[in-house]
């Protein structure tokens, strides 16, 4: 009995010790919010994801269908039977949701049909379903052309600029790249800006194949059919195409909203169609010219060339007609019963370009999760101080489009609310953690992580994670999903995670059979998932002091204002660096450090009061807003955050201090002297909101 209750001691003070280092809580707050998760834990039920998913993915379920519409339905319900207060956000927005009619041909030296739609397969039921659309991409240009064919590797902007260098001709002539190196619309700009007429886009064997592998369905990689849809929508902005930085509210509502012209707007005009490395090697094995750079290579068992020659002709037809359709968003909220309008906000969006099983509905499934969890301590009256948001966006794939008419929509009730935004985007697509964050936000995913068991191991999710490391890797947000918005147009920290790994990403083969093969086979990473960010979340909502981490902004920009540095140099080697922004940092990192103190006293000594609490975090909710500059990017004023941007020449990277990220990019100097200025402003307006924020700690 002793030597027992030694060990419960012992392992009491162990837990206590841990707890003392979770940020916000007063000490006397912990042992409460210490039951709290723990209660939260045991209440997630792994067996639910597989429910949901499987429900989920009964059908394909593209924006503006019927099927998509059982989603959202389903959606609804299983948040309202949480207990969430859940609302439905229509938007008609402007998009393709099928691929109209096409086709592509070889058309000499012999005349042959390509395919473009996956193979049915007998091991697999859903590949057969007659609802499945061939191969397309969203916002192809329409047209029909016949013409020579150039090879343009990934088709990224360093790719054509080699092929200009090399002297290839490139007008008149169909382009054909293979899938990676930069998002998709991007080879159809960079394309079109060289005077090509058409492209035909595939997924090399290299890239995901027999080269890397089993092909499905023996194994997890692309086989020779397989077709990767996707956008390839690249305006100067993000959403809906005809009503940038306003929501496309109902046709039929009672507040009209301006749309542009179609006419007027900058879409591509030239036919693009996707095809798989089966058809894709019809082509390639016909090009007669030189041989590609060794790096071009790809995985197909012959040497790559960069011209077809004038025997080889190729045909690209494409009729695809973007219409009107419902959009509809999914909100729920578990009303926070002390601070109902500070939100934290966690989504996912829901339609597919057919099953969607790990690209989205994993995330879709793992929320779901999630919701019935809270919604079991929520009934039982423990209610979280602030409110929790979940938002179900729609027409995601299309072009990010839902989640942003709601953050257009709802801009400044966001701005003032919205302490963060947490996405999960096909968040359980494999059984590989990790995540990308705002700087405020990595402390608070790598502390929950010590907390969450990873699945069937004796080991946390840190300890997998982390590896051999002392600490995990938290990446930088860039562009292709929900939190686009929320992060770079607004200024709402954000963050992205779970867990991934080889899919079936945009075809007709990610599906529940696909999934339950070699996505999880155990089923049990979506359970870990929803503990996990829920701990986050639960942080959040719950302690006195928003848990932001201060500091790091301080730490992080040190770095990344180092490597810009360099970079500039790299350009100019006469450039001195950023005087304005060096003298703005020592400020940040000088207020930052008062900031930590202040704090660590005001908590040790618990004498905040509610008032002075409340100031408190309505400053912390402003710290991000200090990167908002209302003048935006150059190459696009819709982008207003100076921290964080997706690269606008490949759409997917993550540009840090994007503003001279994109003189280096376009090699010019003249603009250096007024970027040091705006960054240092906004440096400076960050440190007066920390130091505010300090006094605010100390005053009686």
């Amino acid at each position: 009995m002793k030597k027992s209750f030694l060990i419960l001691i012992a392992s009491t003070l162990l837990s206590l010790e841990g707890l003392a280092q979770q940020d916000g809580f007063f000490a006397s707050q912990l042992q409460a919010q210490k039951k709290f998760e723990n209660d939260f834990l045991q209440a997630v039920k792994p067996e639910r994801f597989k429910v949901h998913l499987a429900e989920l993915t009964k059908n394909p379920h593209i924006a503006g269908t019927p099927e998509n519409e059982l989603v959202k339905d389903y959606m609804v319900q299983i948040m309202s039977q949480a207990g969430m207060d859940v609302k439905v956000w229509p938007y008609d927005v402007y998009l393709p949701n099928h691929p109209g009619t096409s086709e592509l041909e070889v058309i000499s030296p012999v005349k042959l049909t390509l395919s473009q739609k996956e193979g049915a397969l007998p091991e697999d039921p859903f590949s057969a379903d007659p609802r499945l659309h061939l191969g397309f991409n969203a916002f192809s240009g329409s047209g029909d052309v016949t013409a020579e064919v150039v090879y343009v590797n990934y088709g990224t902007r360093e790719d054509f600029m080699k092929l200009v260098e090399m002297g290839v001709p490139l007008e008149g002539k169909i382009a054909i790249a293979r899938y990676g190196g930069n998002f998709r619309g991007y080879k159809a700009k960079y394309a079109e800006q060289h005077g090509m007429v058409g492209l035909v886009v595939f997924t090399d064997p290299k890239d995901s194949g027999f080269t890397r592998g089993e092909v499905y369905p023996k194994g997890p990689f692309y086989n020779e059919t397989t077709i990767q849809r996707g956008s390839m929508l690249t305006l100067d902005f993000t959403g809906d195409p005809l009503t940038p930085n306003r929501p496309a509210l109902p046709l039929d509502g009672p507040v009209k909203i301006k749309r542009d012209d179609p006419a007027t707007v900058d879409f591509h005009t030239i036919p693009v169609t996707p095809i798989g490395y089966g058809a894709a090697k019809e082509i390639l094995s016909r090009m007669k010219g030189e041989d590609v750079p060794a790096t071009w290579q790809g995985g197909l068992p012959f040497p790559y060339k960069i011209t077809g020659g004038p025997e080889l002709k190729v045909r690209v037809m494409v009729d695809q007609k973007p219409d009107f359709i419902r959009a509809n968003n999914v909100v729920g909220t578990f009303i926070g019963k002390d601070h109902p309008d500070e939100w934290i906000i966690l989504g996912s969006h829901y339609d597919a370009w057919s099953f969607g099983a790990t690209d989205p509905n994993s995330g879709t499934a793992m929320l779901l999760t999630f919701a019935e969890a809270l919604g079991e301590l929520y009934k039982n009256g423990q209610k979280p101080s602030r409110s929790i948001l979940i938002g179900h966006w729609d027409a995601e794939e299309q072009g990010v489009i839902g989640s942003t008419e709601w953050v257009e929509h709802l801009k400044e009730e966001l701005g003032a609310k919205a302490i963060s935004y947490m996405n999960f985007d096909g968040g359980v697509s494999g059984r590989n953690f990790g995540a990308s964050a705002a700087p405020t936000l990595k402390k608070l995913i790598i502390d929950a992580s010590k907390e969450v068991i990873y699945p069937d191991s004796a080991k946390t999710v840190f300890e997998i994670w982390a590896g051999k490391n002392a600490e995990p890797g938290i990446g930088n947000l860039g562009g292709g999903s929900d939190h686009i918005a929320f992060y770079m147009h607004v200024g709402i920290p954000s963050l992205s995670g779970g867990s991934g790994g080889q899919t079936a990403y945009h075809s007709n083969y990610d599906n529940f059979y696909y999934y339950s093969k070699f996505s999880d086979p155990s089923f049990k990473m979506g359970g870990a998932v929803a503990q996990l960010f829920g701990l986050v979340a639960l942080r959040q909502a719950n302690a006195t002091v928003i848990p932001y981490d201060v500091p790091r902004y301080a730490k992080d920009l040190k770095g990344h204002f180092a490597q810009a540095v360099a970079n500039v140099k790299g350009m100019d080697s006469n450039f001195s660096g950023f005087d304005q922004v060096e003298a703005a940092l020592k400020e940040l990192e000088a207020r930052s450090e008062e900031y930590q103190n202040a704090l660590k006293n005001a908590m040790a000594s618990e004498k905040l009061s509610a008032a002075k609490l409340k100031k408190i975090n309505t400053e912390l909710i402003g710290l991000e807003k200090s990167w908002i500059d209302p003048k935006g990017m150059y190459y696009g004023d819709w982008y207003k955050s100076l921290y964080v941007c997706n690269d606008p020449f490949s759409g997917y990277a993550s540009w840090i201090l994007p503003g001279i990220q994109y003189e280096v990019a376009i090699r010019n100097t003249t603009r250096l002297e007024e970027w040091d200025t705006r960054y240092a402003k906004a440096i400076l307006d960050l440190s007066k909101k920390i130091d505010k924020l300090s006094k605010l700690f100390v005053a009686p």
